[in-house]
């Protein structure tokens, strides 16, 4: 039997055991899950994301791609898994701001069931045609859309993603009817707009800007409020004849709900410090990305803003995932 006087030495050494092993964190591989397929802007760059990452916690940010349901199966899947800061989501405005309004049922509220980090990239699209469309700006497609109504199309990376919404929303601006043609992914659609099954893609330029450049696939506007530093000589689509017209998007970083704080303020400071490095950032602009880095408060705010944003545009539009 052990003294008395030992039991407090042991409970103390049990507490302080406790918080050395909280404090460790992480002791194990963090597996960061991402909800589209390969090769599209989510997965760039969360691998190039996590190679900072996995120096700055001292352990591996190991990718699994969980494609399908425009998002949805990965995301659930983060959703239900342990809240121990071992499971992340580097999630889009495509599974957290359009999904709700997208689908009746969603197996996942993106507010209730996450933590969201922060946010980490902000940028616009490319609209991209194929070469052997008659069309080198936006007027072009307009006036080819409307003289072959019903006759084109256009891939998006799934149903009710950011590039299907851009698309629905031009639609609406321009009058004019496009076929929708999904894929489970940005970079299975941009592969069928390379090889000419479908016409028109909306794209994130991490993806799309080197088959632009090589001559592949024609870039034609940039969907947001500026011209894309990497390219500047592609208009945007507001100042190509639909003024106004902004269909920007955002990946961010989340883990799920119930994740201790401690775990939760550590990888959202890190990852700060990440996208506040130069080199980062340039990277980031050469590619087309805004980086952001912000507090979750103010994450928060941008999915609430942009869920209200969107759902109005798929009222508006009419589509709709049953």
């Amino acid at each position: 039997m052990r003294p008395w006087f030992a039991i407090p030495c042991l409970l103390a050494a049990g507490i302080g055991g406790a918080a050395a092993q909280q404090l460790a964190y992480p002791v194990k591989p963090v597996r960061l899950i991402v909800p589209l397929a390969p090769g599209g802007g989510n997965d760039i760059l969360s691998r190039g994301l996590s190679k900072h990452l996995s120096e700055s916690l001292g352990q591996s940010v190991v990718i699994e791609n969980r494609p399908g349901a425009s998002g949805i199966i990965g995301t659930e899947t983060a959703a239900r898994s342990a809240p121990d800061g071992y499971t992340l989501l580097m999630a889009g405005s495509g599974q957290m701001s359009i999904n709700p309004s997208m689908y009746r049922k969603l197996p996942y509220d993106p507010l209730r069931d996450f933590a969201p980090i922060t946010q980490v990239a902000s940028f616009p699209s490319l609209l991209t045609v194929h070469p052997s469309l008659p069309v080198k700006n936006v007027k072009d497609l307009m006036a080819l859309a409307k003289a072959r109504p019903g006759q084109l199309n256009y891939a998006s990376s799934g149903n009710g993603s950011g590039s299907h919404l851009a698309m629905e929303l031009f639609k609406v601006m321009a009058g004019v009817s496009i076929v929708h043609i999904p894929f489970k992914g940005a970079g299975p659609a941009l592969s069928e707009l390379i090889a000419g099954h479908v016409s028109l893609l909306f794209n994130n330029p991490l993806s799309s800007m080197p088959y632009a450049q090589s001559g592949r696939i024609r870039a034609v506007a940039v969907t947001g409020a500026k011209r894309l530093k990497a390219m500047p000589e592609i208009p945007t689509v507001g100042e190509s004849g639909l003024p106004g017209f902004d269909a920007s998007v955002w990946l961010g970083l989340f883990a799920p709900a119930g994740t201790p704080a401690d775990i939760t303020t550590r990888l959202q400071s890190d990852v700060v410090k990440i996208l506040g490095r130069n080199d980062v950032q340039d990277n980031f602009a050469r590619q087309g990305i805004d980086a952001v880095g912000n507090t979750p408060e103010q994450f928060i705010a941008r999915i609430r803003a942009d869920a209200a944003k969107w759902g109005s545009i798929i009222k508006a539009s009419g589509a709709r995932v049953d």
